[in-house]
């Protein structure tokens, strides 16, 4: 796997690549979150997954812009779609924007969106037995996790890829994580 990938500078969000930029980044980072799992470094997976579930979700965010739009109430919500979702993709706005990419067809997002932000806080409070840092009481209920959202990853990955710029990269991206999974 070429991690230099994540090491390239982004093209800007109105660029065609951009899409494309994102998947790969995505399926990278979930490639080195399984790396991490085998190393036995849940918690670091845990952070991997999430880096993958978000930069999927930029990745999906751009590709619908043009449905979001309308969706916001006020041009300035438009304008912070374009100009912030799209690129930075906040943690603190995961949920709303989840929901709205749930509005124009990506039927249970949100629900891995809530799994990636559960594996972001097991990131920095590791395991919490009393569960009130982390909803994780174990690392090995994270692990599974982990491996749960990076195979929904995979899945909404190849449900575009006909709708998106799909190169050699990102087709050995994705069977490097396909095979890391098992698939």
């Amino acid at each position: 796997m070429d991690v230099e990938v994540l090491e390239r500078p982004l093209p800007k969000p109105s660029a065609e690549d951009y899409i494309s930029a994102r998947l790969l980044e995505a399926l990278v980072e979930a490639s080195l979150a399984l790396e991490y799992l085998r190393r036995g470094l849940v918690r670091n997976a845990a952070g991997k997954a999430f880096q993958a579930w978000r930069a999927l979700t930029a990745a999906l965010l751009r590709l619908e812009l043009g449905k979001l739009k309308p969706l916001a109430k006020t041009e300035e919500e438009r304008r912070w779609l374009e100009s912030t979702a799209v690129p930075r993709v906040p943690t603190g706005r995961m949920k709303a924007l989840s929901q709205m990419l749930e509005e124009v067809g990506f039927a249970g997002f949100s629900f891995g969106t809530d799994k990636a932000l559960d594996l972001h806080d097991y990131q920095y409070h590791g395991p919490d037995p009393d569960m009130a840092l982390s909803k994780y009481r174990s690392r090995e209920e994270a692990a599974r996790d982990v491996v749960l959202l990076l195979r929904g990853l995979v899945a909404r990955v190849e449900a575009i890829k006909d709708r998106v710029r799909w190169g050699s990269e990102l087709e050995e991206a994705l069977g490097v994580l396909r095979r890391g999974l098992g698939e």
